[in-house]
This record gives C-alpha cells, structure tokens and sequence, in this order.
C-alpha cells in the first residue's frame, strides 16, 4: 500500500512528538514547529514500510528559531 499523504521523519530531535506525520503536499519540504523553533525536514528518495504502509522518507537537516 503506498500512502503519499503521509511521511515518515528521520533524524532530528528525539522528541518529536510524531515520527508518522500529514503531508500538504508531497514535494514540499516539511516545517515542524517545536520548542520556539521550528525543524525542517526534506524528502528523500528512500521509502519505509510501517504499520500505515509504504511512506516516503523525510530527513532532517536544520533548524530555525522564531523571533523574539
């Protein structure tokens, strides 16, 4: 089963609330807002079998604080 509205999320903070999280849209890069900041996440060419299905693989790669 192959389900493109969800994303499997792979590195980054350990405690990330989810690791299985909802696309907008697959091509876009993902924006998760944790601890004042927010952490961001690409697509990758790699897929993972999990309990929901096949998921496309998003890999960390940086983190942005929020003003103030």
């Amino acid at each position: 089963m192959n389900d493109t509205t969800k994303a499997v999320l792979e590195g980054g903070p350990r405690d990330l609330p989810e690791r299985i999280v909802a696309l907008a849209a697959p091509e876009v890069d993902l924006k998760i807002e944790l601890r004042n900041g927010y952490e961001h996440f690409r697509r990758t060419a790699r897929h993972a079998d999990t309990a929901e299905g096949t998921l496309p693989v998003y890999e960390w790669w940086e983190r942005t604080e929020m003003p103030g």
